[in-house]
């Protein structure tokens, strides 16, 4: 049977004679999205299928999946609907650098080191940041189902520490009296 769940949706849908399937996803405590498809008599579940499915499974696997179990299709745009109705959206997973505990300790340090500096301390620091574009597949397409308010739990990040090898890098800084020109500058052209 189904675990406890935070977030559940189920479609009904009709097969022949007195059998129905159900197809059930739940959220489970971990995160994880159970997809059960239940063939359904009048009186009793006769059987079911249970698989556990990461969250960068696209809505037409599912519906895919969903035929396959059942012989019934559905379209994507059910199974995006039903997750949306049970609190799961399609979005672009948080992407970051990998950081090591070395990483993270020297950035604490640094916060501890600073945070008493005043606004004449600051208006000595530029601030940087940059921005690449690119034309080759790593365009963060990948969607994952997640609920609002988790984009940054460790299991919705999708870590990066690598370019495209075909790509313009856009850098710019500011400070509190000013900020710097555009810089472009052409990676792998």
């Amino acid at each position: 049977m189904l675990p406890e769940s935070s977030t559940s949706l189920t479609a009904l849908f009709h097969g022949c004679g007195s059998h129905l399937k159900l197809l059930e996803c739940v959220v489970d405590g971990t995160g994880e999205v159970v997809l059960e498809v239940r063939c359904l008599q009048k009186t009793d579940i006769s059987s079911y299928i249970s698989e556990k499915r990461n969250r960068r499974i696209t809505a037409q696997q599912v519906a895919n999946q969903f035929l396959a179990a059942s012989g019934k299709q559905i379209s994507r745009k059910t199974v995006a609907r039903r997750l949306r109705g049970g609190g799961l959206y399609a979005l672009r997973p948080v992407v970051c650098v990998p950081l090591t505990r070395q990483h993270r300790t020297a950035r604490l340090q640094w916060c501890r080191e600073h945070h008493n500096w005043t606004e004449q301390d600051w208006a000595c620091v530029l601030f940087s940041d940059e921005r690449r574009f690119s034309l080759s597949s790593d365009c963060r397409r990948q969607l994952i189902w997640r609920d609002s308010g988790t984009a940054y739990r460790p299991e919705k990040i999708q870590e990066n520490d690598r370019y495209p090898t075909c790509s313009i890098m856009v850098w710019a800084g500011i400070m509190i009296n000013g900020r710097t020109h555009y810089m472009w500058l052409r990676m792998g052209l």
